[in-house]
């Protein structure tokens, strides 16, 4: 579940540690954009992304429960300079199987634009990290959801605020599918991204997933030993091994703040807003995470209002704006704006 802070495997190697997730249209297709291994962790990072790893993006189509196709990038060691990497394609019942090895349609090395003709094209390396949020703020919004107590902002004023992702830094995998059936327009995708690492057996274990942003520290912030098996299922399963959690979650710290009629009700709303956990987008229209509608995540949208809003049902100013990292965005591919290791 994303989240910058997360799971004991994170912890040990940041780079097998989703951070974000993000769908938008891009100049000549849609975007695809995952970060791992965030300097704000303050682990010792590992340079690069794990050789021995899986970094994929999945997607269900017009909503389809499992996935129909699978773009997996994997990578070579990490030389001093850089990495090798390989895009493959993985369709229809592949698209599912790790066992599956898919099609190879592109090669290249980190920190250049990567081309699979006009079929897509990729990039991946370290960038400044366009999130932002004030850690102070997210922690009021955690206490009330953790302890079921009504939401206190006494001690916080939206005129103080600040960016807590300030000069951090994240290693980020850029995809512009620009031609595939999947991807024309008005189709809804469905898409999460996951990491995974190789075993000694011989298989691959799933470590971190992602699709809406910042699920753990909104829903699970009393877990501190990660042991919700979130992480490790599949989206298709969310809702009735983990909908119930969330939902008296959120029921408790609305009830404590008067905010619903009928906490219950809301809570499971709630739940059934986020899961499955996957970021919806229709394939050819502007992305959006909003309060009105879910349609992607653009580098610009202030989610971390959206989600703290949702939790405790009441409207949160953050006191940040997209300006607040106007400089880790670009019009242009890859979108990202790269930093030197």
């Amino acid at each position: 579940m994303s989240h910058h802070l997360d799971t004991p495997h994170a912890a040990q190697t940041g780079q097998l540690y989703l951070d974000d997730l993000y769908v938008f249209p891009g100049e000549r297709g849609t975007v695809l954009v995952m970060d791992v291994n965030s300097s704000v962790t303050n682990v010792d990072l590992q340079p690069g992304f794990h050789h021995e790893g899986r970094y994929e993006f999945k997607l269900l189509i017009n909503g389809s429960t499992k996935e129909e196709l699978t773009y997996r990038i994997t990578f070579g060691e990490f030389d001093g300079q850089g990495q090798d990497l390989t895009v493959s394609v993985l369709t229809g019942a592949e698209a599912r199987d790790d066992a599956a090895t898919g099609l190879v349609v592109a090669q290249g090395r980190t920190g250049e634009e990567v081309a699979a003709g006009q079929r897509l094209r990729v990039w991946a390396g370290r960038i400044t990290d366009p999130f932002y949020v004030d850690l102070d703020l997210l922690a009021t919004v955690n206490g009330a959801v953790a302890k079921g107590t009504k939401l206190d902002r006494s001690t916080w004023k939206p005129e103080k605020a600040k960016n807590s992702f300030v000069n951090t830094t994240v290693d980020s995998i850029v995809l512009e599918v620009i031609e595939e059936s999947a991807f024309s327009d008005g189709t809804t995708i469905g898409v999460w991204a996951v990491t995974k690492l190789a075993t000694d057996a011989g298989g691959w274990r799933q470590i971190n997933r992602a699709g809406h942003p910042m699920m753990w520290p909104i829903f699970w912030p009393h877990d501190t030993d990660f042991s919700n098996p979130a992480n490790t299922r599949h989206p298709s399963d969310d809702l009735q091994q983990d909908g119930a959690e969330i939902a008296k979650a959120v029921a408790g710290a609305v009830a404590a703040g008067g905010t619903s009629k009928d906490p219950q009700a809301y809570g499971w709303s709630v739940a059934k807003w986020v899961y499955p956990d996957v970021l919806s987008y229709e394939v050819g229209t502007p992305a959006n995470y909003g309060f009105a509608k879910v349609n992607g995540r653009t580098l610009a949208d202030n989610v971390p209002e959206v989600m703290m809003s949702l939790a405790v049902n009441t409207g949160i100013n953050s006191g940040l704006t997209p300006d607040t990292t106007k400089d880790a965005r670009s019009d242009s591919f890859p979108y990202v704006v790269p930093v030197a290791r």
